[in-house]
């Protein structure tokens, strides 16, 4: 099974995005690209936003858009996973042109699937944001090369998020340190959801990756 990405539904940040860093926003399960653009005004300036729709509608009466299928709390398919990773970069191809540096910003599906880009196409993918998310299980063959750069990845979830599984966030808790610059917080007392002090830690994790880009940029 192959998916798309439909881009005449992303919304853009205003303004020239020309030689600005690339953030893309992946929103969760029932969302869509509505659900994350709202952060815009709380990240740093002078980088270019893009927010995609997922390419999968959820069974109904769930709303809005999936990343892949969820058969239950306790079962997340990794092919799945993936194949709307497959899609993100198919898009990013077509959509984010000679961008210099991408980083992802993802939200449960939306982390997973970023993670899962990162893991796929190491060298387009510069810094990933993964919140309430987590990294899907198994191996894939560009792994050891993430042990060997170990890009910047923020993994932010609440004490108290009871959506994703026990198993995955154990997973996740050891995967990203073994392929991964990580930072991140545990933010007590959040559930499934985003905290005012998790943006500001994410505004200066992306400013961070920000003034890399632009440093590196100057260097070439």
């Amino acid at each position: 099974m192959t998916v798309s990405i439909d881009s005449s539904a992303t919304l853009w940040s205003p303004g020239p995005r020309e030689d600005k860093p690339l953030l893309v926003l992946l929103h969760g399960y029932g969302a869509d690209e509505n659900d994350l653009f709202g952060l815009v005004p709380y990240l740093p300036e002078g980088i270019a936003v893009a927010a995609v729709a997922a390419p999968l509608t959820p069974p109904w009466p769930m709303p809005g858009r999936s990343w892949y299928a969820i058969d239950s709390l306790d079962t997340r398919d990794a092919a799945g996973i993936t194949t709307a990773a497959e899609a993100l970069l198919a898009w990013l191809e077509g959509a984010a042109g000679a961008s210099a540096s991408v980083a992802l910003l993802g939200f449960s599906q939306g982390a997973a699937v970023s993670l899962q880009a990162l893991r796929l196409a190491p060298e387009r993918i510069d810094a990933v944001v993964a919140l309430s998310g987590y990294a899907a299980a198994g191996e894939l063959p560009l792994d050891a090369t993430l042990r060997e750069s170990r890009p910047p990845v923020f993994w932010g979830r609440g004490s108290h998020d009871d959506v994703i599984p026990d198993a995955l966030v154990a997973h996740t808790a050891q995967w990203l340190p073994d392929h991964s610059e990580l930072s991140g917080r545990v933010y007590p007392g959040l559930t499934h959801s985003i905290s005012e002090q998790e943006l500001a830690d994410v505004g200066v994790f992306l400013t961070k990756w920000r003034d890399a880009a632009a440093a590196e940029g100057d260097a070439g």
